[in-house]
């Protein structure tokens, strides 16, 4: 167990997690509503340190990060709990486990980590799968050592968390990809969270902090795919974050508690794509096979990454699109933040 960070004691002696805006209360022996931090002996406890429930090589992309070293290799890094509550969870085998199911014999620390991503050839690491907010003293332990060894460190995050956590977290964040996942109503009907103001905060917050920033949308047919949703979203990206900002739209498919629904036709993906061009230069789809996902110049239209194969291949020289010499935005060179 690690005590855990961002939490205070009430006068009636139960405790406050201060880490997301959910701010769970509990008292002895109580698991907050992530299902990963709990109260042994007065004090709040990080119950999945070092214990994650996946560590795997992919490409970045698959994050999804299009912007971001394109074709490496990275270290992805989960352990079991989620923040949310969503109905449509495509990762709820892991995401819906709580603390008392942990099985695992051996930790995995976070300098052991680290070194499963040198062993791998990997110059980056992922905090993914689930929520990486539930297990942040892991992720900032292991964040801090991949920055002294001039490694790249990404989240693919819901982005609820308060502020403080992630003030401390954004100086060892290279990038994020964040879910967007819909409107006010949509968080409460299908996440449980009462406003979706905070993740919004949460994406423009990381911006400022210098962090590389790509947007994810999960089109679910009948829920969040209508035309004006698409345009309001497409919209407040390119406002708040700048019209340069990658979107990805991802296809659905029924699972969890929404098995009834129906799976996101590739001809939802692309119209979403067609709507989301009139505001941003770099939109995306996911979960369809065969759909194209070259980056290409905003200003040409020439190919700059080639992604026929999945892992892309970047065609940039310096930065800049081969052709007109336009400046393509994100981190491209080996350098790190």
């Amino acid at each position: 167990m690690k005590q855990a960070l961002f939490w205070k004691t009430r006068e009636d002696g139960s405790i406050v997690c201060e880490l997301c805006p959910r701010r769970c209360v509990l008292r002895e022996g109580q698991l907050g509503g992530c299902g990963t931090r709990g109260v042994k002996g007065g004090k709040l406890y990080a119950l999945t340190y070092a214990k994650p429930c996946a560590i795997h090589v992919d490409p970045v992309e698959k994050k999804p990060l299009f912007h971001f070293h394109p074709g490496e290799p990275i270290l992805s890094v989960a352990t079991i709990g989620c923040n949310l509550y969503c109905d449509f969870c495509q990762n709820w085998e892991i995401s819906k486990r709580r603390a008392e199911a942990l099985e695992q014999e051996e930790d995995v620390p976070p300098e052991r980590v680290v070194a499963l991503a040198e062993e791998a050839g990997c110059r980056l690491i992922a905090f993914t799968y689930t929520e990486p907010t539930i297990f942040y003293e892991y992720m900032l332990g292991i964040a801090k050592l991949a920055k002294k060894k001039r490694m790249g460190c990404a989240i693919v995050s819901n982005g609820y968390i308060e502020d403080a956590p992630l003030k401390k977290l954004i100086p060892l964040i290279d990038a994020a990809n964040i879910d967007l996942k819909g409107t006010k109503e949509f968080y409460k009907k299908r996440c449980k969270v009462p406003d979706h103001e905070q993740i919004k905060k949460t994406i423009i917050s990381l911006k400022k902090g210098g962090v590389h920033v790509e947007i994810t949308n999960l089109l679910i047919p009948g829920e969040n795919d209508s035309d004006e949703e698409i345009a309001a979203l497409a919209a407040w990206v390119a406002t708040a974050v700048g019209e340069e900002t990658p979107l990805h739209f991802s296809a659905f498919h029924p699972d969890y508690r929404m098995l009834s629904a129906n799976s996101t036709p590739a001809k939802t993906l692309l119209r979403a794509k067609r709507i989301a061009k009139k505001h941003l230069d770099y939109v995306y789809l996911g979960n369809v096979p065969g759909l194209e996902n070259d980056t290409r110049c905003p200003a040409c239209d020439a190919a700059v990454v080639d992604r026929s194969r999945y892992a892309g291949v970047s065609l940039l020289k310096d930065g800049r699109c081969p052709q007109c010499k336009a400046e393509i935005p994100g981190r491209f060179s080996g350098k790190r933040r």
